[in-house]
């Protein structure tokens, strides 16, 4: 059904290879043709229901979500883009048997991929790390909220995780998380851990 649903979707689009257009920037475009924002929803939903067991599509998904508010044409081409990827990649995704044997194991680095800690500022960004056990105390953080979220959608699939390991490089940061006596700034992740556990 559901993959039938979607071949109905992408019947209208020409294939691409890559979910997103390379080197394109998806921003505001407060100068940009609007478009009707109820269609544009509506399309959003559809990908945000296919996030599920496509992981690939989780990072343009949440960007073309940014902006339903007010979207434009070049919104719009995104997401078009999105169906055209699909096309090609129909038969692509997660397909979790309840027969196979599963483990969920989480690992965080706040290593930046080899590039080293950044400070920089964003509106998205709360707060800028000012050393490395902090920038992994909150990349540990960031990782439980996902591992929860993670958690919670694999319970409706019927597998249950009761302990999930995660992994850190950083020794300061796991004493900071598995100290007895928190403080302000270890508190919200120490019962995130617990919640895990």
């Amino acid at each position: 059904m559901l993959l039938k649903s979607l071949k109905n979707l992408v019947l209208f689009y020409d294939s691409v290879d890559t979910p997103m257009i390379e080197n394109k920037k998806l921003d505001e475009d407060l100068q940009g043709k609007q478009v009707d924002a109820t269609l544009y929803r509506g399309m959003i939903g559809s990908l945000m229901y296919f996030t599920a067991n496509r992981p690939d599509l989780n990072y343009v998904v949440c960007l073309c979500v940014r902006y339903q508010a007010k979207p434009t044409k070049k919104h719009l081409q995104a997401v078009k883009w999105i169906f055209r990827y699909l096309n090609r990649t129909i038969n692509m995704g997660l397909w979790y048997s309840k027969d196979t044997d599963m483990s969920l194991t989480a690992y965080a680095d706040a290593d930046h991929a080899g590039f080293g800690r950044r400070g920089w500022s964003s509106k998205k960004q709360k707060r800028t790390a000012i050393s490395s056990i902090e920038a992994e105390y909150i990349t540990l953080s960031g990782c439980c909220s996902q591992i929860l979220w993670m958690r919670s959608h694999l319970t409706d699939y019927g597998f249950q995780f009761n302990k999930i390991p995660l992994y850190c490089d950083n020794k300061s940061a796991i004493a900071l998380c598995c100290q007895h006596v928190q403080h302000f700034k270890s508190k919200a992740l120490s019962n995130i851990l617990a919640t895990i556990s």
